[in-house]
């Protein structure tokens, strides 16, 4: 693994330049230019993101971004793609858990903003067409941490060093501090959540006990850090032992940003 490229420029005017029925993940530019303003409010007023590295996400071409994950609900990726789109004026893709399919109204809603079911298939597809991807490592094991653990990121799964090379992209490590205290979780409801078909539902001190009332995110304060580009060489051979070690790689590097952002907060609600 080694260094990657550079990008740079300052915040440019937001453009949603997608035509319709052009993409074949079913991304609507309507929908998009609808919720927008819902976003922004959450990234500039709610949560009061502070984003910095935004140079080194590339001004063009594909990338894959790998991010903590973080919050029972993924408003990460939200804040994510809203951070990108604010910052480099770009589309950020996002990849989803198959069991979202389950429910239908969240996937179609999914798939109109910039989603696509995870799969090689789909990540590949999108990175061909020049696209950046948004990847959470952790998977459903990032999500599902409770209050005591937060911020120690899980294992990553090393399908993105494989899709990587394939693709012949860099990759860009992302760090997020802030979502993991929006729902402190403090439990897992297992059983319930497999009646609904999703893996979990989180139980935390306001949920359920408040009703929907304990479903609002808690107003803490969030830093979002894009770091260097990462590239692999394939030079490096690519057995599994070696896509293990560079998953692990690229999440100690993560791990470090967000214990550096940790460190630069000065209190879960403040900055």
């Amino acid at each position: 693994m080694r260094g990657g490229g550079k990008g740079g420029g300052t915040a440019p005017a937001v453009t949603l330049d997608i035509e319709p029925g052009e993409d074949p993940f079913g991304i609507e530019p309507a929908m998009r230019q609808l919720v927008l303003p819902a976003v922004r409010f959450l990234h500039d007023r709610y949560w009061r993101v502070e984003v910095s590295g935004a140079h080194h996400l590339p001004a063009s071409g594909p990338a894959l971004l790998l991010a903590n994950h973080s919050g029972a609900i993924p408003f990460d990726g939200a804040m994510i793609v809203t951070a990108v789109e604010l910052q480099r004026a770009r589309t950020l893709r996002f990849l989803y858990d198959r069991f979202v399919e389950n429910m239908g109204p969240v996937a179609a809603f999914y798939r109109k903003v910039g989603g696509a079911v995870a799969s090689r298939e789909n990540a590949l597809a999108l990175l061909q067409a020049g696209e950046l991807v948004l990847l959470f490592p952790e998977g459903v094991p990032g999500v599902a941490k409770t209050f005591a653990d937060r911020y120690r990121l899980r294992q990553f799964s090393s399908g993105f060093v494989r899709l990587a090379l394939a693709a012949d992209v860099p990759v860009v490590p992302v760090a997020v501090v802030g979502a993991e205290e929006i729902y402190p979780v403090v439990g897992r409801a297992e059983s319930v959540g497999r009646l609904l078909g999703v893996p979990y539902v989180p139980l935390t001190p306001f949920f359920p006990l408040l009703g929907l009332l304990g479903t609002i995110p808690l107003p803490t304060k969030w830093f979002i850090r894009f770091g260097k580009p990462l590239r692999f060489s394939p030079a490096e051979g690519d057995g599994r032992s070696r896509m293990r070690a560079e998953a692990a790689q690229v999440r100690r590097k993560v791990q470090a940003m967000v214990n550096r952002l940790r460190r630069r907060r000065q209190s879960i609600f403040f900055g």
